[in-house]
């Protein structure tokens, strides 16, 4: 499904260890997140061709919060964004379900996309999770990237650069990601 028109008030690029990020805000909440392009240029162009109506500005102090807790994250510093407000109006039912289960996997941890169907109350809807998360326009706010295959591979990562920026964003917050094993494969010593 295709997400409705999307409103948004502002906009506002940002610089994070990855690159240039950008977020779009309307009165209510965040209304959609850019990773980094190949260039602050490409960032912008993308933001400006999602929210055609959205001008540049400073942003509004909880969007800024929210942009100080990104770069915190991306810098692999402790951030929680799962107070951050979203304005998902536009985003249909399933999706916001899908993104309110994803926002409760913290930084370092990782579950596969049956288990968030299972959460969701069909492990069966794995497929549609994969889908619905392929759509998030919410990226690093709604934690995607910490969604992996049964088997524990990566899976798919719509961003620029793919699944390589999703592996990255993993090791950033020091989180397994992929099929090579780690220490998070070792038993547990009762530490």
């Amino acid at each position: 499904r295709r997400f409705a028109v999307v409103t948004a008030s502002g906009f506002a690029l940002f610089e994070t260890a990855l690159g240039a990020c950008a977020v779009a805000w309307s009165e209510r909440g965040i209304v959609g997140m850019q990773l980094p392009e190949a260039s602050e240029g490409r960032s912008r162009s993308r933001i400006q061709r999602r929210f055609a109506a959205a001008q540049e500005a400073a942003p509004p102090p909880e969007v800024q919060r929210a942009i100080d807790g990104i770069v915190a994250l991306l810098a692999g510093k402790a951030a929680d964004l799962s107070a951050v407000a979203l304005d998902t109006d536009a985003v249909p039912a399933f999706d916001r379900r899908v993104y309110a289960a994803t926002r409760g996997i913290a930084p370092g941890a990782t579950l596969s996309y049956g288990q968030i169907a299972a959460q969701l109350g069909d492990a069966r809807l794995a497929r549609e999770v994969g889908q619905a998360l392929g759509r998030n326009p919410f990226a690093i706010v709604v934690p995607c990237h910490r969604v992996l295959a049964a088997d524990g591979r990566l899976g798919g990562f719509s961003a620029s650069g793919g699944a390589a920026t999703k592996q990255r964003l993993l090791m950033i917050e020091g989180a397994r990601g992929g099929d090579t094993p780690d220490l998070f494969d070792a038993p547990a010593d009762g530490a």
